[in-house]
């Protein structure tokens, strides 16, 4: 393709084509501290590795790990962690994906995109866009940016990270269970076991539907991909999701949903209810009818359990090509490159 014809391209083919000329700097590092004395981080990584084997991502690790995916994809080429030579170019654009050890271990001299990431906010940070020279901070989802407006609109731009469709797709074994609940809880668990798990699975065992159960933090990847291949349809279960990549790994896989989302507060007590009241929040911040369907409380489980499952006999749902549409690495790499390329000097 010639330089000369970029006249008579589409904007993303510009876009992309500006890249392919350039690398992109991607920065990305769990927190990991000594503790006992200078260094021991290092011996207790191994020890962890011998003793625990290779451990699932974190969320945030899933950010980087499939955004650098979607840009091998669309043939961006980046460079990883290599925090010498950014500290030797100094107007290059910095990408911190995050955590927020990535921002605060270094003094920063380049301009900086920060996220997807949700540790840094108003609350925490109200300053953090003198302090750094942060010039947009990136948030999964609208929820999130309306809790981020403090920052102004034209710094903060929602960006969701893509999901792997090949690795996360239809598996066509014979079914097991009728049900996967997808349990992630996070705070009140007994209250919420009491009032909202143990009646959906008692409605669920009334009407003779089978299930099995994954919960949250204490899963590998091959098992949630073993039980989304033994089961028909899923519940996801929890109290608000910045974007969910697990409940869109569940759709990529071709299982339509049926989502608690009850919106109302942002729930995490380290903020709730004595340093912020932010709502409405969402569960599903992705979501179409094609999806699935959402209830507000166990009262009306049974209802829309009914409601769902003529719907699935109709053959309304259509939860990967929501994915497809939306959601792929591909898709999602592009609109990252997008975002960045307005800070490119």
């Amino acid at each position: 393709m010639e330089i000369g014809k970029m006249d008579f391209l589409s904007k993303k083919q510009t876009t992309i084509l500006k890249f392919i000329m350039q690398t992109l700097n991607i920065f990305y590092q769990e927190p990991d501290p000594d503790r006992w004395f200078k260094y021991d981080r290092y011996i207790r990584k191994i020890i962890r590795k011998v003793v625990r084997g290779s451990q699932r991502p974190s969320g945030q690790q899933l950010v980087a790990i499939n955004l650098l995916k979607g840009l091998k994809k669309i043939g961006i080429s980046y460079r990883y962690n290599d925090f010498n030579y950014i500290k030797n170019h100094p107007q290059e654009l910095a990408c911190i994906i995050g955590k927020d050890n990535v921002l605060f271990e270094r003094k920063w001299k380049n301009p900086i995109v920060f996220g997807a990431a949700f540790g840094i906010n108003p609350i925490a940070n109200p300053s953090i866009l003198v302090d750094y020279p942060i010039k947009q901070i990136l948030v999964p989802g609208k929820w999130v940016k309306d809790f981020f407006a403090p920052y102004g609109d034209e710094n903060v731009s929602v960006w969701p990270v893509g999901i792997d469709t090949e690795e996360w797709k239809e598996q066509s074994i014979l079914k097991k269970y009728d049900f996967l609940i997808y349990n992630k809880i996070r705070w009140d668990n007994e209250k919420l076991e009491h009032q909202l798990i143990n009646p959906i699975k008692q409605i669920l065992k009334k009407n003779n539907y089978s299930f099995t159960e994954i919960k949250y933090g204490s899963y590998e990847p091959l098992e949630l991909k073993e039980k989304i291949g033994l089961s028909k349809f899923a519940i996801f279960i929890c109290e608000h999701e910045t974007q969910g990549i697990a409940y869109q790994q569940i759709l990529a896989s071709n299982l339509p949903i049926l989502a608690w989302d009850r919106g109302g507060f942002w729930q995490d007590p380290h903020w709730y209810p004595h340093k912020t009241k932010f709502a409405p929040v969402s569960s599903v911040p992705y979501w179409h009818e094609t999806c699935g369907l959402k209830f507000e409380s166990a009262n009306i489980f049974e209802e829309k359990l009914n409601e769902f499952i003529h719907l699935e006999k109709i053959d309304y749902f259509k939860p990967r090509n929501y994915i497809l549409e939306n959601l792929t690495l591909e898709k999602c790499a592009e609109n990252y490159v997008k975002i960045v390329s307005k800070f490119i000097r």
